[in-house]
């Protein structure tokens, strides 16, 4: 079963059967075929606004620009975890969240959301070698889920699918433009790659905090329930 194509019955039964469980929450969700944090979600969505809260929403949710600088400042304030600021702002994931920070970190503005999505989130554009860079990490930390990256990162879905497929083949001088090769070469001082190795260091201990996070939820949502 697909993860867009989970039914409001098969969460309701993976609720009730959780809380009746004999196994280890990984063996569970492998019993299941689901991913832990889609776990995490459909709990609290049961305990918060019961089975309606399951249905999946046939709309596009709109969020004001206010909301949105205000939930990415608490965010990078360091007060909170991207779950708990998804659940205090009612965002509809943490991917949508995501998307805002890399917005507000590249200095782009935070506008109301319209109707329908934008044609950035389908159409290319422009990227660095380091943004190239930052995007296949983050969708292979997400198992390809090449659509939630291009969203994410406003680049089309091509984009994603194929600075991953020369990544893969060839390593991280592949998702070099060469037609400014020597202009990349020659940005990359040695504070440049110091900073690249920094990234890179941040972006584990952010996959690594989050884990340790979700778990701790986990714990907290079974403790409340027995």
């Amino acid at each position: 079963m697909s993860k867009r194509g989970y039914t409001v019955e098969f969460k309701y039964n993976v609720i009730n059967a959780y809380k009746n469980r004999d196994c280890s929450i990984k063996d569970f969700c492998l019993k299941f075929k689901i991913g832990k944090r889609s776990l995490m979600k459909w709990l609290d969505l049961y305990e918060n606004y019961g089975v309606d809260g399951l249905k999946a929403s046939k709309t596009w949710k709109q969020y004001s620009k206010v909301l949105k600088e205000a939930a990415v400042r608490d965010y990078l304030s360091g007060k909170h975890s991207k779950y708990e600021i998804v659940k205090m702002y009612q965002i509809s994931s943490d991917s949508v969240l995501q998307k805002w920070i890399n917005k507000y970190n590249s200095h782009r503005e935070l506008k109301d959301t319209s109707k329908g999505r934008t044609s950035s989130m389908t159409k290319g554009r422009k990227t660095t070698w380091e943004e190239r860079l930052d995007i296949i990490k983050y969708c292979l930390r997400n198992k390809k889920d090449y659509q939630k990256t291009a969203e994410i990162y406003e680049v089309s879905y091509q984009q994603v699918y194929s600075w991953v497929k020369k990544y893969e083949e060839r390593g991280e001088d592949a998702l070099k433009d060469k037609r400014g090769r020597k202009k990349e070469e020659a940005e990359l001082t040695p504070e440049d790659k110091t900073r690249l190795e920094i990234k890179k260091l941040e972006m584990e201990n952010e996959r690594l905090r989050a884990e340790n996070l979700f778990l701790k939820k986990l714990e907290e949502i079974e403790r409340r329930r027995k």
